[in-house]
């Protein structure tokens, strides 16, 4: 016999951009938003029957009609007026989940002053949250960033690793360590102050990142969502993927130079790859 275990459907790659106009200035979002369902939609895989389901083109046009009224200030919140909207009109849906990232957008400066209504990309560091429920449960949320260069030239060492026939790795006491983070951390409840506690767990991040006497990026990473749990209550969990961007030193010996440790080669690919989730006991 042949049954249908799991499935789900949904519009992904959602665009919006969204200006709210003050009178001195406006402010600017840019959000992608996927949007998945689950629910009691056998007939259609089974059977050609679409009569339970929701067209992903009306799912796409909920975006932008939601977000014609939205007070939402920050993409978490977004994502739950999305999940209570499809919930409360579908009683078909069992659960849902609306994932979003967020471009870093800011107020182009000139004179020294920001610009009111001219903005610049920041960097390529963007925000991520998941908003997912099922029905009649309160939303788990999940926030966090992904493509956050970061890169430290001192405090970081790698050295007392396992040495066989194929390594050719020397050991350092004085590396460059850079990495590309993303980073998901879980909420204890879906009705924190989000805007303020993405700041302070970033800033937490960050100082550890800079600040850690480094064995390894293993260390580091540790260390960072470590912090993070002993300072921010409000977070259950945290995992961190860290890929070593390699910088390599440059071998200037041919050209009859020395090379104190201030020319390097970086190498994207390949790369080493860290990553780990933590959380609390009990």
């Amino acid at each position: 016999m042949i049954m249908l275990a799991k499935n789900s459907y949904g519009k992904s790659r959602v665009r919006l951009a969204k200006v709210k106009r003050h009178p001195d200035r406006h402010d600017f979002r840019e959000w992608t938003v996927e949007i998945l369902l689950e629910g009691d939609f056998e007939s259609c895989f089974v059977e050609g029957d679409n009569s339970k389901i929701l067209p992903t083109d009306t799912m796409k046009n909920t975006v932008y009609s939601l977000a014609r009224t939205s007070s939402a200030e920050c993409i978490e919140e977004f994502g739950k007026e999305l999940l209570a909207f499809f919930l409360d009109r579908n009683p078909q849906i069992s659960a849902a989940r609306v994932t979003m990232s967020a471009k870093a957008w800011e107020h182009l400066h000139t004179g020294g002053t920001p610009h009111p209504t001219a903005f610049v990309e920041a960097s390529a560091e963007c925000q991520t949250a998941e908003v997912a429920a099922k029905r009649n449960e309160a939303p788990a949320i999940r926030s966090g960033f992904e493509n956050l260069a970061i890169l430290k030239t001192a405090g970081s060492e790698f050295a007392g690793f396992i040495k066989d026939s194929l390594t050719t790795l020397p050991e350092s006491t004085d590396r460059l360590l850079g990495t590309s983070a993303r980073a998901r951390w879980k909420y204890s409840s879906p009705g924190v102050p989000f805007v303020p506690l993405r700041s302070k767990i970033r800033e937490v991040l960050l100082n550890v990142f800079a600040g850690h006497a480094s064995k390894s990026l293993q260390h580091t990473l540790y260390a960072m969502g470590e912090t993070v749990l002993r300072n921010v209550p409000e977070v259950e969990d945290i995992e961190l993927t860290m890929p070593n961007k390699h910088f390599l030193l440059a071998d200037l010996s041919r050209f009859g130079q020395d090379n104190p440790n201030e020319i390097f080669v970086p190498i994207d690919e390949p790369h080493g790859t860290i990553e780990a989730r933590l959380r609390r006991q009990g």
